[in-house]
């Protein structure tokens, strides 16, 4: 029960950033009412983000909006590691084709366009309420374990409430949800000043289609395409040196010469020059009660393989089906519990993966950059560290009460991501499983199996012999598969009657949530 004459939802979502309309989306597609508060009327204008992995594209395309995305990114070849003097210390290439995941490896985009995607995008769910110009100043639990959220018209400058059965903290690195649910950032020990400069031009760079990373402890540098005539420098900054210190292209011209030698300085825009402080921190806790954290509220990733978006939009898709799923009383509260469980320990493996991409880039002084000559090319024959830098891959969920590991932490297909391979009707499996639980199996079902799946509203998909994903279970030696809506297996086997009982009813057809009661504008 919640306050008479207090506006009620099922969940607030505190800030409209790419995490934010995210995960507000994903609920609304669930029939979930939703009200996503932001302290601004508009999308933030200046670039930051700039890369999206083919794992997270496939949150995009649950949105709906695969295609016009693509129309905006620009995908990438790979990696190169250079020396001071630009010499070639070792390539990481990849494909610009699809991948396993339905997309190419690696997308280059500009946040403010993505941001205006998705907003747009959130036009046709109307569940979802983006109310701008309000400035969150309270969080707390309050009646009938409710969420009561007060906040300020910046228009008007009325105060207003509104309780929810759930709020989702997507408020960035200073968010005020941390800060009431008692959490703290913890430090991993990274702080660097760099120097962010976007340039538009139509003339051609004819630099190499991919990410350059140059390898300096003194002038640490990174250069990417992030469209036709779109541009991204970062330098890292030295003791005394600050963005106004670079505020022009002649300015700028020391540092970016190497990449626009032979173009007439009239012929770049300069975009904008900032200076940004990279951090590695995680929050120490992401949830107290029916509170949440997602996003930069939750952990800082430093830009260096292109994770910290990424890891956003991955905490709302772990965290939307779930909630929806209790809210639709088809999961009981406590499942909750296996958003911290499974998104804290990837979001700290891919933060310590950044930090080793960037003490690989700066470290060791004049030793450190002889040592780098003498050990980067030879970086591509480690085992495991192609997959890391260039195929996107990234590790398993660990085990939670939505995901089982067969027994071990390194076995098995539990927690990770089931292919998006096309189906024989040219299809790809999200498509198909779309919002639901899918069972994927090498063998057809009995007449009583297929009933049991069928009243867990969950979706069957047979992996035909020397298929894609037959492949996929027969190296696994297993041959049933019990994908979760994110795409994630919660359990693999042999024994269909034996993963069965664990498929929860998880459909269309669950109890309806309570929905909103908005009071008037």
């Amino acid at each position: 029960m919640h306050t008479e004459g207090v506006e009620f939802v099922p969940v607030v979502v505190i800030g409209a950033g790419p995490t934010g309309v995210t995960v507000a989306t994903l609920l609304a597609q669930y029939g979930i009412d939703v009200l996503i508060l932001d302290r601004w009327e508009g999308v933030y204008p200046q670039p930051r983000a700039v890369h999206m992995d083919d794992e997270v594209m496939r949150v995009l395309a649950r949105l709906g909006l695969a295609d016009r995305f693509a129309e905006i990114s620009r995908p990438a070849l790979g990696l190169r590691l250079l020396d001071k003097r630009h010499r070639v210390l070792a390539e990481f290439s990849r494909t610009t084709d699809v991948g396993v995941h339905g997309f190419p490896q690696a997308n280059m985009y500009d946040q403010p366009e993505l941001e205006r995607l998705l907003r747009a995008n959130l036009q046709d769910h109307p569940r979802a309420v983006l109310r701008g110009n309000s400035e969150v100043t309270e969080v707390a639990e309050g009646h009938q374990g409710l969420v009561r959220v007060t906040y300020t018209d910046r228009g008007g400058g009325a105060e207003r409430v509104v309780d929810a059965t759930y709020a989702l903290g997507c408020d960035g690195a200073n968010s005020i949800v941390r800060s009431r649910i008692g959490s703290t950032m913890q430090d991993m020990r990274f702080e660097q000043r760099w120097l962010v400069v976007d340039i538009a031009t139509a003339a051609a760079l004819d630099q190499w289609e991919g990410v350059h990373q140059v390898c300096d402890p003194v002038r640490a540098a990174t250069y990417m395409r992030i469209g036709e005539t779109r541009y991204r420098w970062e330098f890292r900054l030295l003791d005394g040196e600050t963005a106004e210190d670079f505020a022009d292209l002649p300015a700028l011209a020391p540092l970016i010469g190497a990449w626009t030698a032979g173009t007439d300085h009239h012929d770049l825009e300069l975009i904008r020059v900032a200076e940004y402080t990279f951090r590695a921190r995680i929050a120490d806790k992401w949830r107290r009660g029916p509170i949440f954290l997602l996003g930069d509220a939750a952990h800082l990733t430093p830009p260096f393989i292109g994770q910290g978006l990424c890891a956003g939009l991955r905490d709302a898709m772990n965290l939307a089906w779930k909630t929806a799923g209790v809210l639709h009383g088809a999961l009981p509260d406590a499942v909750l519990n296996s958003y911290e469980a499974e998104r804290k320990p990837h979001a700290r493996y891919m933060i310590a993966t950044a930090l080793a991409m960037g003490r690989a880039m700066t470290a060791g002084g004049r030793l450190g950059a002889a040592l780098r000559h003498l050990i980067v090319p030879r970086l591509r024959l480690v085992p495991g560290l192609h997959d890391k830098l260039v195929d996107g891959v990234t590790p398993a969920l660990r085990r939670s009460a939505l995901v089982s590991r067969n027994g071990g932490l390194c076995r098995g297909l539990g927690g990770q991501l089931a292919p998006n391979t096309l189906q024989a009707n040219g299809i790809r499996l999200d498509d198909i499983q779309g919002r639901r639980f899918a069972v994927i199996t090498t063998k057809s079902p009995r007449t009583d199996q297929r009933a049991s799946i069928d009243g867990r509203g969950a979706c069957l998909i047979i992996a035909e012999r020397n298929t894609e994903l037959f492949v996929w279970l027969s190296r696994a030696r297993t041959n049933v598969a019990v994908v979760r809506p994110d795409g994630t297996v919660m359990a693999a086997g042999s024994d269909l009657d034996k993963l069965l009982p664990s498929l929860p009813q998880f459909g269309s057809a669950n109890t309806k949530p309570a929905s909103a009661r908005l009071l008037s504008e």
